[in-house]
């Protein structure tokens, strides 16, 4: 496979107000600094809270990061762009994730991508327009014996069908922070 080559040099607008925020610096620092040997190791769990908090990880936040961390902006750069977790272009709020393993291929989950392209109109690694869902085939999550499997944002469907797909579909809310495993009974116990 050759090598893809990408300008990186471009610049790009800054916002006013930082993404990474001193409350998430704190978080970070509290929570990740005494756990490893150097700043530099904390670099994944920063980029983790970046996306968490905004869905994807813009220039600026990587560039805010590297600052933190003491670190070069092109090695905060070249992680974010390296892990295919990591999303440096804005995704959809839905992240609907298809598995291609061996076990979801024999079981079906090609049938399920290919609904999902077709219903969506997009292809895999694009972003519906309306920004609502973004479209990934992920390698195996080990979820072999329920194949074909599918998450959505983080939870997962297993023995997925076209049907369910739509079900599943028709019930996200316009909030995804709102989206939850429907096997679980989240009522709180007081």
């Amino acid at each position: 496979m050759a090598w893809i080559v990408e300008d990186r040099r471009k610049s790009y607008e800054k916002r006013a107000e930082p993404y990474l925020t001193d409350d998430m610096k704190i978080d970070i620092a509290n929570k990740y600094f005494p756990r490893y040997p150097t700043k530099r190791a904390v670099l994944l769990p920063a980029l983790h809270a970046i996306q968490h908090m905004y869905n994807w990880i813009p220039m600026q936040a990587i560039e805010e990061v590297a600052i933190f961390l003491e670190i070069s902006p092109a090695d905060a750069l070249d992680t974010a762009t390296f892990y295919e977790e990591y999303w440096v272009k804005p995704k959809g709020r839905y992240l609907l994730q298809v598995f291609r393993s061996l076990s979801c291929e024999i079981c079906g989950s090609r049938v399920i991508l290919d609904h999902l392209k077709k219903k969506l109109n997009i292809e895999v690694g694009e972003t519906t327009a309306d920004g609502k869902s973004a479209l990934v085939e992920l390698e195996c999550l080990g979820s072999c014996g329920t194949a074909p499997a599918a998450l959505v944002n983080e939870v997962l469907h297993e023995n997925v069908t076209t049907e369910q797909i739509d079900q599943i579909l028709g019930k996200l809310p316009d909030d995804p922070h709102e989206y939850q495993d429907p096997t679980i009974d989240w009522k709180e116990e007081h």
